[in-house]
């Protein structure tokens, strides 16, 4: 029996998967069981901005497994001090709290949320359509998504949710609303940024009725945009940021980072994780944060992804609606559902996937270069060119 018989067998069938094995990496490249080379554009959604198996990452993991891998939070590691205080530096906020995904650091950043609601005599946490948060009931109960939703009622009251890049909306909150909770380029959306006029309101009327700003950087984070947080570019400073994914650069590992205004009122006992932050992700993650800072240094991550958008925005094609993103995420939207193109590319080699149907979705590791989008690009104009013929 092969390992995908083997699978169907044995795993809950909840991931619709490709028909590839993968059992190596290197850099951008991944290899099957049959040894065949695949361009990774999609990095494990986000997650290996600093290449697969990055040596200098690799060094640390196994340098920390064999001197302590865990030990619970009742004690102190130094490798979780040290990067409590390096995404302290990074960030402009005040503290720190590990757990295991990004799921698990909206869930927190709920928590946190309606904790300092119950201070100021607030209860609702606003979010917005199109939006991912994550799939536990808190997280999903942000994501107003059918898709995601369907089968799992009822949610966590006390959420509403209004229009994208709506500024009028944004006006007509109440003072009832403790919490904003946004992506600063909707991801599973369909790569979807954020205007400035739209987060600039949005951040006046957070200012104006006290109402704590909560970006959800999961996806965003860890220069996946061009600079270390997304919110860098929009010239706002949250109240809270929830980070996963490219944080540990393969290894699991969340953090939601708070300002004094928040974490004031977090106490002892309010909240907890056993494996969260220990210190073999902690290691990672503190080797990962250098190497993605010397990636995006002097604007190296958004001139390729100026580059990569500006070859994307010269197919001439009818089915093309729109080309867009943000830094080295970027997305193509169709006129039909873009899993066919996927798969399609997959066959010539390149890893990419399809979000929200109609999207085709780039978030290749940050180490990217040129002739690899050049690559990129020639191959999925043949694929657009089949199309266009059939």
């Amino acid at each position: 029996m092969n390992i995908m018989d083997k699978e169907k067998m044995y795993h809950l069938q909840v991931y619709k998967r490709y028909p590839v094995v993968f059992v190596k990496g290197k850099g951008i490249k991944l290899y099957d069981t049959n040894n065949k080379e695949y361009l990774d554009f999609l990095a494990g959604i986000s997650v290996v901005n600093a290449g697969h198996c990055n040596e200098k990452i690799v060094e640390a993991i196994k340098k920390q497994a064999e001197e302590l891998i865990h030990v619970s939070n009742l004690f102190y590691t130094i490798p979780q001090v040290e990067l409590a205080e390096r995404l302290v530096n990074l960030s402009g906020l005040n503290k720190v709290f590990f757990c295991n995904s990004g799921a698990e650091s909206n869930e927190a950043a709920i928590k946190f949320i309606r904790k300092w609601g119950k201070q100021h005599n607030k209860d609702k946490i606003v979010s917005f359509y199109n939006s991912f948060h994550g799939r536990t009931y808190g997280a999903l109960s942000a994501t107003p998504k059918d898709k995601f939703r369907e089968g799992f009622e009822p949610f966590l009251e006390g959420f509403e949710y209004l229009p994208y890049n709506d500024e009028e909306k944004i006006k007509e909150l109440d003072n009832k609303v403790a919490g904003i909770i946004l992506e600063l380029v909707q991801g599973e959306g369909g790569v979807i940024p954020a205007k400035e006029e739209f987060i600039k309101t949005l951040k006046d009327v957070c200012e104006d009725k006290n109402i704590l700003l909560v970006v959800d950087e999961v996806q965003t984070g860890v220069g996946r945009t061009g600079t270390f947080f997304a919110y860098e570019q929009y010239n706002i400073t949250p109240n809270i940021v929830t980070l996963a994914k490219a944080l540990g650069n393969g290894v699991p590992i969340g953090a939601v980072i708070l300002d004094d205004e928040v974490s004031k009122y977090i106490k002892y006992g309010d909240h907890g994780t056993t494996f969260g932050g220990n210190p073999l992700v902690c290691a990672a993650s503190l080797a990962t944060i250098d190497i993605i800072l010397e990636l995006i240094k002097n604007k190296k991550v958004i001139e390729k992804g100026n580059y990569f958008i500006d070859k994307l925005k010269k197919f001439d094609y009818e089915f093309i609606r729109d080309v867009r993103g943000k830094g080295l995420m970027v997305g193509i939207e169709l006129e039909f559902n873009a899993n066919d193109i996927v798969n399609k590319m997959l066959k010539k080699g390149f890893v990419i996937n399809a979000t929200s149907d109609k999207v085709l979705r780039f978030l290749p590791p940050l180490i990217v270069e040129k002739e690899h989008i050049d690559l990129m690009v020639d191959n999925l104009k043949d694929v657009f060119e089949e199309i266009k013929n059939d």
